[in-house]
């Protein structure tokens, strides 16, 4: 379950916890009713954005809730779950991107990927999910042909991509497919005035997608000499920063603008959770409903801790302390440090080709850790995951305010 917008369960009321969770399991029963059981491995968090806009934008009927059976990842136990145009959406823009993934780690070769045979099946798995998300796609009126050609343009941007390109010029094609999928909820819910709108708030998603994506894979990019826009583009830290803020600001300018019939759990997921995902990403520690901008004080006499790496936090742009100080945060023999006989950071484990991380993400889903573990590692990332159900303890949260532009119910 790919996607940045993880929200913990202690930022939901229970209400808006089953929303999410009806709209999440909505998604997977979509994609194997309309493509099969082996499709429901892309389920994805960002994806279910799609369905939830849709929703949220007219009146609920009856119709739009059913009762689905039990599920490992419920405990085995049976809940209401969304259905209708928006999940069949959700499943259509799913299948498309998850193809373009694929497609990806074919021509990255990563992992069993590398071998000639493993990536021509993998091309042919790719291919069946474009014409099965293209077929979704047409009977809702969405031609998913703007998705794949922003897929298409996207390799050569990168190819010809260099230090000094401007990095929205990489990020253009993701911003486009997503500005479609958003707007086209705005028509699947009869609202037409919340076209333009929503495209607007799903270019800022997309480019924020890929930015978070690209902050999140920078190191493990290096190690392994796989591309990424940040070192292509000669990009700091501190400008993707900027660019991600200001995306954050713009979605929620951008839903100011749009009417819905109740809004509240698409607040919550884009005025909020998309802050969170950039302090996540780039290692901030305060609450995103604290803003981004308070320094850390010292911790235990290290001068070198805390203090302000211009509005961001931390003096180390890669998050803690000064990596040379023996015992802080970065430094031999200090938390998250190295015992000083090494001398060196641990290699970090390699990315799953795509077949290895599917074997793994099957094992994770029977026996529910990707629902109910405090903690387990992503099937094809290898980063550290939340169990999307399980309470999360954020000691340093303090959601008594909301920085955001509009009220706050339950947030």
């Amino acid at each position: 379950m790919f996607g940045i917008v993880r929200p913990c369960t202690h930022r939901l009321t229970d209400g808006l916890k089953a929303e999410w969770m009806a709209h999440l399991c909505g998604l997977c029963l979509a994609l194997r009713s309309d493509h099969g059981q082996f499709a429901r491995v892309v389920t994805n968090y960002d994806g279910l954005i799609v369905s939830v806009l849709t929703e949220a934008q007219a009146e609920r009927t009856p119709a739009e809730r059913r009762i689905a059976g039990p599920c490992p990842l419920r405990a085995m136990r049976t809940a209401p779950v969304a259905r209708g145009e928006g999940a069949r959406l959700a499943a259509a823009v799913s299948l498309v991107l998850a193809s373009a993934k694929v497609r990806d780690h074919v021509a990255d070769r990563d992992g069993v990927l590398a071998r000639k045979p493993v990536a021509a099946a993998a091309r042919r798995v790719a291919a069946g999910w474009d014409r099965a998300g293209a077929r979704t796609g047409a009977e809702l009126g969405f031609d998913t042909a703007v998705l794949l050609d922003a897929i298409d343009r996207q390799t050569g941007i990168e190819s010809l991509a260099g230090p000094g390109t401007p990095l929205l010029t990489v990020t253009e094609p993701t911003e486009t497919a997503t500005a479609a999928a958003f707007a086209h909820t705005a028509v699947l819910a009869g609202r037409p005035e919340n076209v333009a709108p929503l495209a607007e708030a799903g270019k800022l998603f997309g480019r924020l997608a890929h930015l978070l994506d690209a902050v999140e894979d920078r190191e493990a990019d290096a190690a392994s000499g796989a591309w990424n826009p940040l070192t292509a583009t000669g990009t700091s830290l501190a400008e993707a920063r900027r660019l991600a803020d200001d995306a954050v600001h713009g979605v929620r300018l951008a839903l100011r603008d749009a009417r819905f019939a109740d809004d509240r759990l698409v607040h919550v997921l884009l005025a909020h959770e998309l802050r969170t995902s950039v302090n996540r990403a780039f290692r901030t520690t305060t609450c995103s409903h604290q803003g981004y901008g308070a320094p850390q004080p010292p911790q235990h006499g290290n001068p070198y801790q805390g203090g302000g790496y211009g509005p961001y936090g931390s003096n180390n742009p890669y998050g803690g302390g000064n990596p040379g100080v023996p015992g802080g945060p970065g430094g031999p023999g200090g938390p998250g440090g190295l015992p000083p006989q090494f001398g060196g950071e641990p290699p970090k484990p390699k990315k799953r080709g795509f077949l290895a991380g599917c074997a793994v993400f099957t094992g994770l889903f029977c026996t529910c850790q990707i629902c109910c573990a405090k903690e387990y590692e992503g099937p094809w990332s290898r980063k550290k995951r939340e169990g999307c159900c399980r309470d999360c303890d954020c000691s340093n949260c303090d959601c008594s305010g909301c920085d955001c532009c509009c009220p706050c119910d339950g947030c």
